[in-house]
């Protein structure tokens, strides 16, 4: 089952290599959003309290995306770097890289576990809670909370054995956990009448195991950067470099915390607990268009990596262009999907007719943009590949922090129905900065391929 055969990035066909690495990656996104939305439709056909138990534990996805933006923050700023250290030759280097980053995710997850543990409640009835949703959002988040240490080593490890070339490891690792969660979950949440504990416990069963299957890999013969303990020994000159290229994928996480909050406080103002409720479904549905876009990137990232540091820029052009024309192609299919059949993708959440129109009604404005984020993501995640840490901060930056958080509450001045305008914000944001994204880095892309040099 081990892919033993090193991935050489700098020759042979681009195309050919980007399925490679793309394919698995794509899986691994897809079953990892089993993680996030099993759970969900699970708990969402509980009887008598499905609909309520949906809206609390959706109450938890702020600390959830603010977990994975911690495992992201040392991640995907740190892969890019090693698999440059690497196309350079430098493998001493790439290995530090990933200890030091190793170390961070460890200290990261005392501090998180210990603040989300102790404000669960407080945060739950900040983000919207109300007293019939609480309770479900503080059992799913306490057990959660206590196994954020398996999920930062999960997200924050797994990016590099797939710039290494180990596509299918790296899938393996999601598959691995995501099996276990769909075997556990109807067991721990029906079998056993745990309802929405048992989801939680489900969910941080699988995460340890995907965590050791990772360690073991990285600290075994096959891996080509080895986990070290001698290279965890933090280095500013080695980690700071990493967290300055993983900020942007930081904060466009991140952000998603502050954004889930700005949208379930603002709709449970105008629409109460069904608008809260469609918004956790919303939130699924969106994640099926974003995830896949993340495996695409993750195929092309090391191929981009690898050739910018070896300085074979045709290589680079040909891995960004596929890994473009992929993201597009497949954001705009599924734009024609959610906007034909809304009920049905509502409906896999829920049996709740009137939660269900509700949800058909608000996925076709949230949508509406979504063709957009193709080339969002495609020319974001090409910045970070490429090792610019200081455009793809401002990339991140200005779809949530510039434009969506204040459109949220902009536009329902403008409009009087205000939870339709509290959704709106979502696609005029998406459009926006998708224009101003792709046409950075085709400017910038073209000035790096004229001079050879990306400043």
């Amino acid at each position: 089952m081990a892919e033993t055969k090193k991935q050489d990035m700098g020759t042979g066909s681009v195309k050919r290599k980007m399925v490679q690495l793309a394919v698995p990656a794509v899986v691994a996104q897809v079953i990892n959003l089993l993680y996030n939305i099993v759970d969900r439709i699970y708990i969402g056909h509980i009887p008598e309290i499905g609909a309520h138990a949906l809206t609390g534990v959706g109450l938890f996805t702020p600390i959830l995306m603010l977990i994975t933006a911690f495992a992201m923050l040392a991640g995907s700023g740190g892969a890019p770097l090693a698999a440059i250290a690497m196309g350079r030759g430098e493998q001493d280097r790439a290995e530090k890289i990933m200890g030091n980053c190793f170390t961070v995710l460890l200290l990261m997850a005392v501090v998180l576990t210990g603040v989300f543990c102790a404000f669960i409640p407080e945060l739950i009835r900040l983000f919207g809670g109300s007293g019939n949703t609480i309770p479900y959002g503080v059992s799913y988040g306490r057990i959660y909370s206590l196994g954020s240490v398996f999920v930062l080593v999960v997200m924050g490890m797994n990016p590099f054995i797939t710039t290494q070339g180990f596509a299918k490891i790296s899938m393996l690792t999601t598959v691995i956990g995501a099996v276990i969660n769909i075997i556990l979950d109807p067991i721990l949440i029906f079998a056993l009448d745990l309802g929405v504990a048992g989801a939680a416990i489900a969910t941080v069963l699988s995460q340890a195991v995907s965590a050791v299957w990772i360690l073991r890999f990285l600290t075994g013969k096959k891996t080509m950067l080895k986990l070290r303990f001698g290279n965890m020994i933090l280095e500013p000159g080695v980690i700071l470099p990493c967290l300055g290229l993983g900020v942007s994928s930081f904060v466009m996480v991140s952000t998603e915390s502050i954004l889930s909050v700005s949208f379930t406080s603002s709709l449970f103002r105008y629409g109460g607990d069904v608008a809260v409720g469609a918004m956790t479904v919303l939130t699924s549905v969106n994640q099926v268009i974003s995830m896949p876009l993340v495996g695409i990137c993750q195929g092309g990232q090391p191929l981009m990596s690898y050739n910018y540091g070896a300085g074979k820029l045709d290589r680079v052009k040909e891995a960004f262009l596929c890994q473009f024309t992929v993201c597009v192609s497949y954001a705009t299919v599924f734009w024609v999907l959610v906007q034909l059949f809304p009920s049905f993708f509502a409906g896999i959440f829920t049996n709740e007719q009137a939660l269900v129109d509700y949800t058909a009604w608000a996925m076709r404005i949230f949508l509406a943009g979504c063709f957009s984020v193709g080339f969002q993501n495609s020319c974001q995640q090409a910045f970070v590949a490429l090792g610019q840490a200081k455009i793809s901060l401002f990339m991140a930056c200005l779809r949530k922090l510039i434009l969506l958080i204040p459109l949220i509450f902009i536009l329902p001045n403008f409009f009087q129905n205000k939870a339709m305008a509290v959704f709106l914000a979502e696609p005029v944001s998406d459009i926006l900065a998708a224009a101003a994204a792709t046409t950075a880095f085709f400017l910038f892309f073209r000035r790096l391929m004229k001079t050879g040099k990306a400043e």
